[in-house]
């Protein structure tokens, strides 16, 4: 079976909100998926992954400094040509999902756009977008053994049609 991990730092539990309903969302197209906090991650699980989400919280206009590190020990550890996704919640400004994304694409990963933001604390239709956002992530990922006609590293059977973008059931 695919596997989509999402890794997140949380200063006030906002962006793990986000993250658990990600993962929700995920599942509910039938792909496995966790969330863990970035201290929790492990760069062996990430390898696995087919998909790989990250979520900050925005301090000060930029990401919080240890994600950034954690994203520079992806780099280190060759993480890419994975699908990804990038989110966070921020009081103000929120430009750490969108650097995010950036640092992502550098490692070569292909981000959904758009980012995901959502200010102060995830509530009602903001779980709902990032359940959405889970949906997508799974609809990429499923797409990406579709069009490999192969089977998973996971050892899933190939899906024969192909699903696009926004047909996730949302």
């Amino acid at each position: 079976m695919p596997k989509v991990v999402v890794v997140y730092l949380s200063t006030s539990g906002n962006t793990k909100a986000m993250a658990d309903a990600i993962v929700e969302g995920v599942q509910s197209r039938n792909v496995e998926a966790i969330s863990m906090n970035f201290h929790e991650a492990r760069i062996e699980e990430l390898k696995d992954a087919d998909a790989i989400a990250i979520g900050s919280s925005t301090f000060y206009y930029k990401m919080l400094p240890p994600m950034e590190k954690f994203i520079e020990s992806l780099e280190k550890a060759k993480i890419k040509a994975k699908i990804g996704a990038a989110f966070g919640s921020y009081g103000w400004s929120g430009e750490a999902p969108a650097m995010i994304a950036e640092k992502m694409r550098a490692l070569g990963m292909k981000v959904i756009d758009p980012v995901l933001r959502i200010q102060y604390q995830p509530v009602g239709k903001d779980l709902e977008e990032c359940k959405r956002l889970g949906k997508d992530i799974a609809v990429q990922v499923k797409n990406k053994y579709a069009k490999a006609g192969t089977e998973s590293k996971h050892g899933d059977t190939p899906l024969m049609h192909e699903v696009k973008m926004g047909e996730g059931g949302h």
